[in-house]
């Protein structure tokens, strides 16, 4: 139960593991973190080592081995695992062995069957249209066979040539893939089959499974997100409003994040937009209570230049742009926390408000600084950042595991994320002046071995913020 005392382990790092850190400190529960060498000048080495006490920090090998990260639980004596994002906290395979192991733990995200089943593209659609959601046109199962793939995708082919699409394409996606990953898009025929071997491929090495969903392409649409929240009893959920993740990478990695997901106060839609807001929400939520979901998830939408909603997948975990939701939310009229509140849930906690108790104000995005390269198709960077550092202002929430008072060597085994910038205002035009005040005055110098410049992704997000919530 709640009112016990927990050690959370915390199966992850940077500044997702500081966030939790930091959550249970809130909730007066112990936390344990864990690092790599490679992460040894991470904020959240730094953070566990002053905050963590006796137990608050051990070193591992590697973050994906799961008998590594049990060991430290027992050693610790942590009675629960909070895998953050990435690397276990999707995998149902890793949250059953958590709560059916002999000295079984509580796994901090949803049960591991919902996992399982809304991990799974395919289940996901048909939950959707047996609800009545409006999903992407497209296979409502794992297509295994290339001749039955083939006669599927020639027939969506036919069928956008029949409607009058200037540039018939289909998406192929691995159907226990999620977060951008395993998908690729066609649009010659021809090219169909060796697209498909290698979606197929890949998802036998990635999620030892070779489904492949088949879908129509939508063109010119925006990515919206309904954040979910549930108790773990699965009978009561809110909703803390939309997100907008359509400024992403070629790579189909997000970004910028902005909520709420449209903005018809100071953008003219063709659309009625608060409709389609509430629409996608109440279609979430219906799922949630048809599966009894039972923490933080997200349900990920399309919405074309029409206004039509199509659901494509549901992620469930906490997501890297929960603070941007937070950001425009209050409950009872005090500020959330959405991994507060997933921990506190997780942790057996009633959920203790409705939907009605739920505000929303105002307006909020979210830049991810990254060093990359967007100009080389967000090609990575790898050095040492030198100096880094900001504006303090009320507006604004920056979460990094970068030091700002000493150098950082930026770990090569991971992705090259430098911060999180979460910046509010009372209107999109406020909040678009906020961002741009924000990334100017960004501080963030560096070279690699070679003596070149730091190259990162500050130049492209300020160009691309005079045009959030458009289409």
């Amino acid at each position: 139960m709640y009112s016990e005392e927990h050690r959370v382990l915390i199966a992850n790092r940077g500044e997702i593991a500081i966030r939790i850190a930091k959550a249970c400190i809130e909730l007066k529960q112990r936390f344990t973190c864990v690092y790599t060498e490679a992460d040894r000048d991470s904020g959240h080495v730094r953070f566990a080592s002053d905050n963590g006490g006796e137990s608050g920090l051990y070193r591992i090998n590697s973050y994906r081995d799961a008998n590594e990260i049990f060991s430290v639980a027992d050693n610790c004596g942590a009675t629960a695992i909070h895998p953050g994002y990435g690397f276990f906290a999707e995998d149902f395979r890793f949250a059953r062995r958590v709560v059916e192991r002999e000295n079984p733990l509580i796994f901090i995200g949803p049960s591991w069957w919902i996992i399982r089943e809304l991990g799974d593209k395919i289940n996901t659609k048909r939950l959707a249209r047996s609800l009545g959601v409006p999903t992407i046109p497209g296979s409502d199962r794992p297509i295994y066979n290339e001749l039955e793939a083939v006669e599927f995708a020639d027939s969506l082919f036919s069928f956008q040539k029949e409607q009058g699409f200037k540039a018939a394409a289909i998406m192929v996606k691995a159907s226990a893939g999620g977060g951008g990953m395993g998908i690729e898009e066609v649009t010659d025929q021809d090219e169909f089959r060796s697209v498909f071997r290698r979606i197929r491929n890949y998802a036998k090495r990635q999620f030892n499974d070779e489904g492949v969903l088949i879908e129509q392409r939508i063109y010119g649409f925006n990515h919206l997100e309904v954040q979910i929240v549930s108790e773990r009893s699965g009978k009561n959920h809110v909703h803390f409003g939309t997100r907008n993740c359509s400024v992403q990478s070629s790579g189909n990695q997000k970004r910028i994040e902005v909520a709420p997901g449209f903005a018809p106060e100071g953008i003219h839609y063709i659309f009625n937009a608060a409709d389609v807001l509430e629409r996608i929400t109440k279609h979430s939520l219906s799922m949630a209570q048809e599966v009894s979901y039972d923490n933080v998830g997200t349900w990920e939408w399309i919405v074309t230049p029409r206004g039509e909603p199509f659901l494509m997948e549901v992620n469930t975990r906490i997501q890297v742009e929960n603070g941007v939701s937070s950001a425009i939310a209050s409950v009872h009229g005090y500020d959330v926390d959405i991994v507060r509140e997933q921990v506190r849930l997780g942790l057996g906690a009633e959920l203790g408000y409705s939907q009605n108790n739920v505000f929303l104000n105002g307006l909020a995005l979210e830049y991810r600084i990254i060093a990359e390269n967007p100009d080389r198709n967000f090609a990575p960077w790898v050095g040492t950042i030198t100096k880094f550092g900001w504006n303090e202002q009320d507006w604004l929430k920056v979460y990094t595991q970068v030091p700002t008072d000493c150098e950082y060597e930026i770990p090569t085994e991971f992705d090259p994320n430098l911060a999180l910038a979460i910046v509010r205002g009372d209107s999109l035009q406020q909040v678009r002046e906020r961002g741009v005040e924000f990334l100017e005055g960004l501080e963030l110098q560096g070279a690699d071995r070679s003596g070149q410049k730091l190259q990162s992704n500050i130049a492209y997000l300020k160009e691309k913020t005079s045009g959030i919530l458009e289409f």
